[in-house]
């Protein structure tokens, strides 16, 4: 069952075909905006610094790795399990030096409050971005990430992804792919709907062929 979105959505494909006819085609092509479901914040974080700069099938395993050492595969470990594991057991299951620091510093942060996942979805989208990119590991894409599929919040716009650029160049018939600072031009139409109408970039971006120049 798709979950339940936090807005409406017939009025953001309203919004979005009145704004840009182009949004409005992907929509027709593509049917409705089907965002990922959202999992634990907590356990979408550890599992977004474990993940970075890794192929899936490589991170998928030693993610089952720790989380094993700390008990069973399926369940994240706590913020208090991730701060006394020592860099010997961390590079034991493939976790690098970096990464282990990383996760240390958002346990530590989760530890001290600063990461109240109980009330942060009633922090503005700025204040949640400013929380998350605080934590080492955690940038600007990651955070807007964590906005749109966790929180579930309705206008985000993730320049820094180049899936999105690359479905703007699609959409658009674009001679190249827009820088990001172009691609805020492209998407100011957008809000207060941008997360939407960025899934539809994404969309649009998996008819890229390999064979064009970004």
């Amino acid at each position: 069952m798709a979950e339940r979105l936090r807005f409406s959505a017939r009025a953001a494909y309203r919004h979005l075909r009145q704004a840009d006819p182009v949004i409005g085609r992907l929509i027709e092509e593509h049917g409705p905006y089907q965002p990922r479901p959202s999992i634990d914040p907590y356990a979408s974080l550890v599992r977004t610094i474990l993940f970075q700069q890794l192929a899936g099938a490589a991170a998928s395993a030693i993610q089952k790795r720790l989380y094993a050492m700390h008990g069973e595969e399926s369940r994240t470990p706590t913020p208090r399990e991730l701060l006394e594991t020592s860099d010997e057991d961390y590079r034991s299951v493939g976790v690098s030096r970096q990464k282990a620091g990383y996760l240390r510093d958002l346990a530590q942060h989760v530890v001290d409050g600063e990461l109240d996942f109980d009330h942060i979805d009633e922090w503005p989208d700025d204040e949640v971005s400013d929380h998350l990119t605080a934590v080492k590991g955690i940038g600007e894409w990651s955070a807007h990430m964590f906005l749109m599929f966790q929180l579930g919040r309705p206008d985000v716009l993730p320049v820094g992804d180049l899936g999105v650029r690359i479905g703007m160049r699609v959409a658009y018939d674009l001679d190249e792919t827009p820088t990001a600072k172009a691609a805020l031009g492209i998407g100011e139409p957008w809000h207060p709907y941008a997360s939407v109408a960025s899934w539809y970039m994404w969309r649009a971006a998996e008819t890229f062929t390999p064979d064009q120049s970004l």
